[in-house]
């Protein structure tokens, strides 16, 4: 993914419009995601994007930490969205495809995220579900304001 200024506005105020299902973020700290993530990709001018992080990436967030203190080596999907406009046309698939080629080419044998229990997202259950993914775990996190489930793939 290009860190053009216009580029990473847009990607910005799409994950805001998912904040609930992705957390807030400001524009450094989107930079320094795409700056070390192992995957950062986009489908068109911006019908979908994801970042994912290896296990060496330097991110205070609770539910990265959670699957460090865990396992050594892994790929964490530390976020994905899709347009509104671009939904039901395989984009969220064709990343996670994508992805998926990437780490086990690159030795990965572990792919990792979390999903909102509460607030529930029944959508990405089914999504992570279909994919093969299985539940490892559940934390309360941010104040007790959302509980989430640690998810795996292996490859």
């Amino acid at each position: 993914m290009s860190r053009g200024e216009p580029l990473m506005e847009a990607v910005l105020a799409l994950n805001n419009s998912h904040a609930q299902e992705l957390s807030w973020l400001e524009l450094e700290r989107l930079r320094n995601l795409v700056e070390q993530a192992f995957y950062a990709r986009r489908i068109g001018n911006l019908d979908a994007f994801l970042i994912a992080l290896d296990q060496d990436g330097q991110y205070d967030s609770p539910n990265f930490l959670w699957f460090r203190s865990r396992y050594a080596r892994f790929v964490y999907i530390d976020r994905i969205a899709v347009a509104h406009s671009a939904r039901g046309r395989g984009c969220a698939r064709r990343l996670y495809s994508d992805l998926l080629d990437r780490a086990a080419q690159a030795g990965h044998d572990r792919i990792v995220c979390e999903v909102n229990r509460e607030p529930p997202n029944p959508a990405s259950d089914a999504f992570h579900e279909m994919l093969g993914f299985i539940e490892i775990g559940s934390a309360t996190i941010h104040n007790g304001s959302k509980t989430v489930r640690y998810l795996s793939r292996t490859l």
